[in-house]
């Protein structure tokens, strides 16, 4: 108990107001001091039943909060659970720290139960790993743990951390308030000497100021892209130099002018062979949704710069073709200014293109269905109408239907959430969860129909713990339609093939979502037409509920080769 309130100390002073706990034995020294911490208001906890619900959930504390946030389990496959959120930290670079509670020294290879090798088990996905033995002081390791996640060590970017903590019977606290145990002399933990100290989390580059510009003599037809992360810098670069911006949802840069919505099917307009073509390619942040976008940063003869103030993890050295610039100045130089009439043709372009995307989208794909797109455009539009609230995208067409649809505001008056380190479909209805809980906004959620399965643990939010306001729109077509529209859908149409593609990829199911719903507490309101969706959103995000829109699979490949077609010129 000493050690574990140890913990508990080094957590508060290092400014860490939220941990996540999911149940077990010997993690149970954690939980009575993580208890007696909270009682005392000194930080906040969260229960949850399952290890990857728990990880995702801090994770989404951790986007949030913008700061560090501790997950804790007990031992055995307990803590390999929290590998898949532990992997998406690693590549999103989130300050992730995993307190892995373990059997002592003298139990371990002796197959006693619940006992493995939990050190090292993330392997390269942490930035440190530590074991702690029992009886040691923890202080150091943690010190150094919350460094590392905040990517306060030398030439380490910021990341998910581990700290292995082994503790002895007995593992709860003496009733009558003795100590049954006292630490063994301090010393360092392996790797910990010299660990610097906290105080709160660092801000990032630019962050809340927009950085001194001087406008660059020179002009060139530059395009900024901004992936996911770029932040709001990026649409203030392309504002301040006439350029026209590419701006993917969870950029949060997808606002003002120069934003071009539909920008992945106007690349082609503004190509090579175009009378006139991109000549230059500034990119903020990652890219990660469309292949138009991942073909424009690929052509050879393009020149292309990467905006790098700090470290990411995201991409090894040398692997990627841009030229990586780290300062403000050197990248004003080498975009220049747009040139007379080049924002504007992309505005145009924009313009025709938005006006043809509302002709398509007013069709049904068939009676009592949606289409994606549609959804995604009046669901960003209504998040953006509720000035601080949260918008969270599961992977799949979700995040890409936001990415076609969501029309630019002028303004950005919601932060947008995706998973996009690793970009898989687990964990989001957690992720949503831990927004809500961290930032206390309003929160929805879009997501895909497996993605919506994939975590229905994330439901079950116990009767003791603190429901978050959570509205989840799920996108029902009765299995994955995201392979509909990429080569398997050209499999899916011939008869040998058919079959497998839609059992395999396909992967139909009947579950009844009112009923789901109805287990774990949340509303339910199942809508077939856009006013029914209209009036579903219209209202405050209050309580938990699920909006669950009929769609279908049938056409959707079709669904996109009309949309791409009606956005050509004329």
């Amino acid at each position: 108990m000493d050690s574990a309130r140890y913990v508990v100390d080094a957590l508060e002073r290092a400014g860490v107001a939220h941990v996540v706990l999911a149940p077990g034995s010997r993690s149970a020294p954690l939980v009575y001091a993580l208890a007696e911490a909270e009682a005392d208001g000194r930080l906040s906890t969260y229960v949850r039943i399952d290890e990857r619900v728990a990880g995702f959930t801090a994770l989404g504390l951790a986007l949030g909060a913008d700061a560090a946030v501790a997950v804790v389990t007990t031992s055995g496959t307990a803590v390999g659970n929290l590998l898949p959120a532990v992997m998406e930290a690693n590549h999103a670079g989130i300050p992730l720290v995993v307190l892995s509670a373990d059997r002592p020294d003298e139990l371990r290879g002796t197959g006693a139960n619940q006992t493995t090798n939990q050190l090292d088990l993330f392997g390269e996905h942490v930035r440190f790993a530590t074991d702690v033995a029992a009886g040691i002081d923890p202080t150091s390791a943690i010190s150094t743990a919350l460094s590392a996640a905040r990517g306060r060590l030398e030439g380490i970017p910021g990341g998910p951390v581990q700290v292995n903590l082994s503790f002895r019977d007995p593992l709860t606290p003496a009733l009558d308030g003795s100590e049954w145990e006292r630490l063994l002399p301090v010393v360092d933990a392996p790797g910990t000497a010299g660990a610097p100290s906290e105080l709160g989390a660092p801000a990032k580059a630019d962050e809340g100021a927009e950085p001194v510009m001087v406008l660059p003599s020179t002009s060139h037809r530059t395009v900024v892209v901004a992936g996911h992360d770029a932040g709001p810098e990026a649409e203030y670069f392309a504002r301040m130099l006439g350029l026209p911006l590419l701006a993917e949802p969870s950029s949060n840069a997808r606002f003002g002018p120069n934003a071009i919505g539909p920008y992945r099917l106007l690349l082609e307009q503004f190509g090579p062979e175009s009378s006139n073509p991109i000549q230059r390619v500034v990119l903020f942040g990652r890219p990660t949704l469309s292949r138009e976008i991942s073909t424009l940063m690929a052509t050879t003869g393009l020149e292309r710069a990467l905006y790098l103030p700090t470290p990411v993890t995201w991409f090894e050295s040398g692997r990627r073709p841009e030229l990586i610039l780290t300062q403000w100045d050197q990248l004003t130089g080498f975009a220049g200014c747009g040139p007379s009439g080049w924002l504007q043709a992309w505005q145009d372009a924009s313009a025709h293109a938005e006006g043809a995307l509302d002709a398509v989208l007013a069709e049904a794909p068939q009676p009592g269905a949606l289409a994606g797109q549609l959804v995604a455009r009046k669901l960003w539009e209504r998040a953006q109408q509720d000035p601080g609230s949260n918008l969270v995208l599961g992977s799949s067409n979700p995040v890409r239907d936001v990415d076609l649809a969501g029309k630019p505001t002028e303004e950005s008056n919601a932060r947008i959430f995706a998973n996009r380190g690793l970009a898989g479909i687990d964990g989001t209805v957690a992720t949503a969860t831990g927004v809500a809980l961290a930032t206390h906004k309003p929160t929805r959620v879009l997501v895909g129909d497996l993605t919506f399965l994939h975590d229905s643990g994330a439901l079950n939010i116990g009767s003791s713990e603190q429901a978050p306001p959570l509205h989840i729109v799920v996108l029902n077509d009765g299995g994955g339609g995201i392979f509909s529209v990429l080569e398997h859908g050209e499999l899916a149409a011939a008869p040998d093939y058919a079959a497998a593609v839609e059992r395999f990829f396909g992967t139909p199911h009947t579950v009844n979502l009112a009923a789901l719903a109805a287990a774990y507490g949340f509303s339910h309101t199942l809508v077939r037409r856009a006013a029914e969706l209209d009036a579903a959103l219209a209202g405050p995000v209050a309580g938990r509920r699920i909006i669950e829109v009929s769609a279908t699979r049938a056409g959707l490949r079709e669904q996109h080769v009309r949309i791409a077609a009606a956005l050509k010129t004329n």
